[in-house]
């Protein structure tokens, strides 16, 4: 017992043992080579090759080491006349670290970014209280005080690394796995919380704090108007990378998972809008209401440009996926270079990359996993799932090694007022645009929805990022800028990420069930989605299911036979789910060990009828002899014939008595010409069952004969064979009740299976005094 238990804390320090091996392992390159300056990520634009690391100017590389340099002999260089060449003691080894440091350095930073991940995995205690978000962040302090330490300056995060390198994969892997359904049955709420959420928030924010500068004191007066609209427009944008890291954690609901991630990925075109619109009438002299006009309509050029980029790209890979069967290999290649040049080219015309890469993913999907084999579609969902985390693991390592490297300026008054007016925009923002959304929503948004969605509203890199590109001439208060954005960061990273888990968990907001889509549910999916387009063309309404309806017309007809190789762009969606559906079934089966050697004769489609049920065994019945047989007959026959008479004494009545009164005052006070007597109106169809018959009741035949009698003694053998007797209808006179008027031919036995139809017994009848119908109406 004792060995177990001093075993295990030297496990649980597994995760520390790693975490300080990777710090050591920085602390050589710090003193030894200075951790020189990465020209990317410096302030400076590039003019070398890039690198993860900076802090002085491009181009300084660090020399060897001084003991390695005494042993070097000079020797004239025989290439270029007055240059000395230097022999090595050895002459195949060395050291050139200039020639691998910027690759190596790039890998020591994944290297500790996973290995931070893996401990905070490895320790649930630690990650099921603080969200990972918020300890990458400590991580990323701690490392660039150490560095600092070392009196090395830290490395600070360009922009252009954050939106050209790390931002892209975070946001492919949420276009490409999006759940389209729920994104577009709730697309009207998302893009008013994205367009309209977002420009309320960065003109509130903007003019408040305009009017904060003013107050005497407070030595913000040199801060205009445009300065703090540019301001309010960085701040305002809910961060995509900050929500999923959050929200994924806590297992929130559908519905406010899509509309605080939505939020969050369409305001990039009115983040970008507005950053570039203040920015350049920041170097105007004077804004005229042309410049407003023109910078409204080109929300709508950078939005609706960036989707038209990512949907030209999506068809373009869609289409090469047609031709790659015969080479499996590159298959994922294209998947992730066509969704890169979407978001490149947007970028290039500074339109929305964010909404070319959604569109470019949601587009591609479904003709590109119709195309592609199963190895190629698990290459693409676990490489985006892995690029996307250590994206998003070292942008928020290098946001905190950039808190403490960056140069700060700090103002009470203008950070505290930005972190209040932040939240009251926010709050007000919500509760306004949730008042205007729930008069059109069938589902209505509750006051638990309306608070996890104002205060699921979180900062992130994009904010910071946006900030370190303003440029000094222009703002010479960047630094203020930057560290009031960073203290928004951390409070709603920290602040907001950290509580609200045991929020969500004590207002009982419903969360995320892990359910497997069944069959039965795509069918009735679909049967639900058929009918709701139906009454809505009945109604003459058309709405979202009219135009859904369109589109799935016209991809089935046209689109899927360009895009879709071989006969699986005529295969049903049902056929094709259930095909995807059985194959995902046969995939866990196999990795869980669950079934042994699996012939390969039998399709991997129809996994579950591998090991069929053992048939149930069949009784063996006693042989009996002719007399037990019939006897057994009489015995069953008797008491069938007894149950037979006791039938038809119960629904046996007066033969001829048309109609009780009531009845027949009720119809002849509707219809007086129609329910009058008539002489006679030929013969009644005429039904006999006979209960007593031998025959089982699945195999009843019909006879046109007609009957042998009229009483209600036990019918004859030859009767007895007659079973069921029907006649023929003639047709009747208009105007005639074929049922209520008698015909020649009645009689008691003739009505009696009649009756029996019609008739469900002795019922409590209304008074005769009261009509059944007034007459008159």
């Amino acid at each position: 017992m004792q060995a177990k238990g001093s075993r295990a804390p030297s496990l649980r320090a597994l995760p520390f043992l790693f975490i300080v091996a990777a710090l050591l392992g920085l602390l050589p390159l710090l003193h030894s080579h200075g951790l020189q300056p990465n020209p990317m990520l410096a302030s400076e634009p590039p003019h070398h090759y890039p690198a993860v690391i900076s802090g002085s100017e491009p181009g300084d590389f660090t020399a060897a080491p001084h003991d390695v340099s005494q042993e070097i002999r000079p020797l004239p260089n025989r290439t270029s006349p007055g240059h000395v060449k230097y022999r090595k003691a050895f002459p195949v080894l060395g050291i050139d670290y200039t020639h691998v440091r910027i690759p190596f350095e790039i890998s020591l930073w994944i290297l500790l970014a996973c290995l931070m991940k893996l401990g905070f995995h490895v320790i649930p205690s630690v990650s099921n209280i603080v969200p990972e978000s918020c300890l990458l962040i400590v991580v990323g302090l701690l490392v660039g005080g150490l560095i600092k330490g070392v009196g090395e300056s830290p490395p600070i995060l360009k922009s252009d690394i954050f939106f050209l390198f790390l931002l892209p994969p975070i946001i492919l892997d949420a276009g490409y796995f999006l759940p389209l359904r729920q994104f577009t049955e709730n697309l009207g709420t998302i893009l008013i919380f994205a367009v309209v959420g977002t420009l309320w928030n960065a003109f509130f924010l903007g003019g408040l704090m305009y009017a904060v500068c003013q107050i005497s004191g407070t030595g913000l007066s040199h801060i205009g108007l445009l300065a703090n609209l540019l301001f309010g427009s960085i701040i305002s944008a809910v961060d995509p990378v900050a929500v999923l890291a959050v929200f994924e954690e806590i297992h929130i609901n559908e519905l406010l998972h899509i509309l605080v991630f939505g939020e969050s990925l369409l305001n990039d075109a009115v983040t970008v809008v507005l950053y570039h619109l203040f920015e350049e009438f920041a170097n105007f002299e004077q804004v005229t209401v042309t410049d407003i006009i023109l910078g409204f309509l080109s929300f709508f050029v950078v939005s609706l440009g960036g989707v038209f980029v990512g949907v030209i790209y999506g068809v373009i890979a869609a289409f090469t996926s047609r031709f790659t069967s015969h080479i499996r290999v590159i298959e994922p290649l294209f998947v992730f270079l066509y969704s890169y040049m979407a978001y490149l080219s947007a970028e290039l015309f500074h339109l929305s990359g964010i909404m070319a890469l959604i569109a470019s993913g949601v587009v591609m999907r479904p003709y590109v996993e119709a195309n592609i084999s199963h190895k190629s579609h698990t290459t693409i969902k676990y490489f985006l799932k892995m690029w996307s985390s250590v994206s998003e693991t070292l942008i928020f390592i290098f946001l905190g090694v950039s808190t403490v490297a960056g140069q700060h300026y700090w103002n009470w008054t203008f950070i505290i007022s930005t972190l209040i007016f932040c939240l009251i925009a926010r709050v007000l923002g919500v509760l306004g645009l949730t008042w205007f959304i729930n008069k059109f929503r069938i589902v209505k948004l509750t006051p638990k929805d309306q608070f996890i969605i104002a205060y699921g509203g979180l900062r992130g890199a994009i904010a910071f990022s946006l900030g370190y590109l303003l440029d000094y001439e222009h703002f010479g208060m960047r630094d203020m800028f930057l560290t009031a954005i960073i203290t928004v960061i951390f409070f709603t990273v920290f602040v907001q990420g950290m509580t609200i888990r045991p929020l969500v968990d004590l207002l009982a907001v419903k969360k995320k069930q892990e359910t497997k889509r069944s069959i039965n549910e795509e069918i009735h999916t679909q049967f639900l989605d058929h009918l709701l387009t139906g009454i809505e063309d009945i109604c003459g309404h058309y709405g979202h299911h009219h135009w859904k309806d369109k589109l799935n017309r016209f991809n089935k007809k046209y689109v899927k036979k360009c895009l879709i190789a071989g006969e699986r762009s005529k295969e049903p969606q049902l056929i094709a789910f259930y095909h995807k559906m059985e194959m995902k079934q046969a995939i866990e089966l196999v990795e869980s060990g669950g079934l042994g050697k699996i012939p390969s004769a039998i399709s991997t489609v129809s996994m579950q009828n591998i090991n069929p049920k053992a048939l149930p065994v069949k009784r063996i019945l006693p042989a009996l002899s002719k007399n037990k047989e019939e006897e057994i007959r009489k015995i069953l026959r008797n008491n069938l014939q007894k149950t037979r008479q006791r039938i038809n004494n119960y629904l046996t009545v007066p033969a001829h008595k048309l109609d009780s009164p009531t009845m027949s005052r009720a119809r002849i006070g509707s219809d007086p010409l129609a329910y009058e007597p008539k002489s006679d109106s030929g013969n009644l169809p005429i039904i006999t069952i006979d209960p007593a018959s031998p025959q089982s009741p699945e195999s009843v035949d019909l006879v046109n004969e007609e009957l042998k009698g009229t009483s209600c003694l036990p019918p004859s053998p030859e009767e007895d064979e007659e079973g069921l007797v029907m006649h023929v209808m003639e047709p009747s006179s208009p105007g005639t009740d074929n049922v209520f008027t008698p015909g020649a031919s009645d009689s008691p036995s003739n009505q009696r299976m009649m009756r029996c139809l019609s008739d469900p017994g002795p019922q409590p009848e209304p008074e005769e005094g009261e009509p059944f119908i007034p007459k008159g109406k």
